[in-house]
């Protein structure tokens, strides 16, 4: 079981950055981890991921350039770099976790654990 909080949202004006930070209660080393965020009104979107070691990474195309994530296995900790900041990242931000794999041969033997956070609210304003 791993729980994850996320912190470091706030208020911010266009054009700053932000560091978001989710911290697991658990070992998350063999876990791939992503950011995703809904707005007001919208549905939850992919903002981005990084696999179990960090040397992959995937953004969605509206942060591409203006956000990081990295992660800290030993600390069990992930991290979102967020620079040049636009009204439009106003969203409620959550941390996933997420294992998956297969326990068998079998394509029905495929399993996927997801695991979320509450979310950390980033309003930026213009």
């Amino acid at each position: 079981q791993v729980q994850l909080v996320e912190s470091g949202g706030g208020l911010v004006q266009a054009g700053d950055s932000l560091r978001l930070t989710c911290a697991a209660s658990g070992r998350i080393g063999s876990y791939a981890m992503g950011w995703f965020r809904q707005g007001t009104g919208k549905e939850r979107e992919f903002v981005a991921a990084i696999n179990w070691s960090g040397g992959s990474t995937s953004y969605a195309d509206s942060v591409k350039g203006r956000f990081t994530v990295s992660r800290e296995n030993g600390k069990n900790t992930v991290y979102l770099q967020m620079d040049s900041l636009k009204p439009e990242d106003t969203a409620v931000y959550y941390c996933n976790a997420a294992i998956k794999g297969y326990s068998g041969p079998a394509p029905r033997d495929y399993y996927r654990t997801d695991y979320w956070g509450k979310g950390t609210l980033v309003t930026v304003s213009s």
